[in-house]
């Protein structure tokens, strides 16, 4: 594809003005670290000195992060916590990252979404994850908790330019939910962008949404080898959510972005030999990409940010966020 790096250069000047909400199930990333030691005399296991012990926004929260880092926090969330200590660790964590979580509802009946990993190293050796242990509530809020997020939502929405709808599938999006969201969105001529695993035909009348291509295979019930694939699921997915347009990730073989009247486009990635680590790009092109089209780019420039944005985040360990100065540096070096 053609790329026009003064539009794109001037597109990315614009993404900071946009203010986001995101609902979604939020969570919060436990990442502990020690040094092998030996192995326990009590069973057959290995026994780590615990050196640091860092907390990262995750799930939907680490779209709001990445939102943050761009728009100086001009930024808020929607969703539930539990009333325990991890809870409080997640509004600390929200507070530190300039995120406004004033809207979370507690619920005593749920847990906090946390996923602890545990990782290991010794002097020769990189560090290197052992286990992960998950913590999270299983099936869907209750009414009240419901009720009361859709109340929080109506109040919110109408300061806000993009909502960004990040299902996790861990309970706080139920389908009542995300009608009212989704209405009361297009009703005040607000952006709506779902990032979601699952059921993508069931966002109807959204602005867009950022599938990655397994998740897209599963919602549209074939495979997609070709780019001939990729535009019949484009097709599908358009028909099914009367979306403005989908933005489908495919990895390492870049981005697709299909609109109606058959208007695809192809992107390459960016910096393909120096991935890392790719924990949290997908929330990193959504948020990037919902900014763009807040701030009124066109979808394929803004999944250009997005995909210039993926790049830089796959370069760091766990889940990472950038900048506007980080993107502006990598356009203008781009050889295109």
């Amino acid at each position: 594809m053609n790329i026009n790096k003064e539009k794109l250069v001037s597109s990315i000047k614009k993404i900071s003005e946009p203010k986001v909400l995101v609902v979604g199930d939020l969570a919060l990333d436990e990442m502990i670290y020690g040094d092998a030691e030996r192995i326990s005399r009590e069973a057959p296991v290995l026994i780590l000195q615990h050196t640091r012990t860092k907390l990262i926004l995750g799930g939907a929260s680490n779209a709001a992060h990445n939102v943050a880092t761009l728009n100086s926090g001009k930024v808020g969330v929607i969703g539930i916590s539990g009333d325990d200590y991890y809870s409080e660790l997640l509004f600390d964590t929200f507070g530190k990252a300039n995120i406004d979580c004033s809207k979370i509802v507690k619920d005593k009946t749920r847990k906090t979404i946390v996923k602890t990993r545990i990782s290991g190293s010794i002097t020769t050796s990189i560090t290197q994850q052992i286990v992960r242990v998950d913590r999270q509530s299983k099936g869907d809020i209750s009414p009240e908790t419901e009720n009361k997020l859709i109340e929080n939502i109506k109040t919110a929405l109408p300061d806000y330019d993009v909502v960004i709808l990040s299902n996790y599938h861990i309970g706080t999006l139920t389908d009542k939910i995300i009608k009212f969201t989704t209405d009361y969105a297009n009703e005040l001529g607000k952006v709506v962008v779902v990032d979601a695993q699952k059921d993508l035909g069931t966002y109807k009348n959204v602005t867009s949404m950022t599938p990655n291509l397994p998740d897209t295979e599963k919602s549209v019930g074939f495979e997609i080898e070709t780019e001939e694939d990729l535009k019949r699921a484009g097709e599908k997915l358009l028909a099914q959510t009367s979306a403005k347009s989908v933005l489908i990730t495919c990895g390492a073989d870049g981005m697709f972005v299909a609109k109606p009247n058959q208007d695809y486009t192809k992107i390459p990635v960016f910096n393909k030999s120096e991935v890392f680590d790719v924990t949290g790009a997908g929330d990193t092109v959504t948020a990037v990409y919902s900014l763009a089209l807040g701030a009124g780019i066109d979808p394929v420039y803004s999944a250009l940010i997005g995909n210039i944005a993926a790049s830089l985040v796959v370069r760091q360990f766990g889940c990472a966020t950038t900048t506007v100065h980080e993107l502006l540096d990598a356009a203008n070096g781009l050889k295109i």
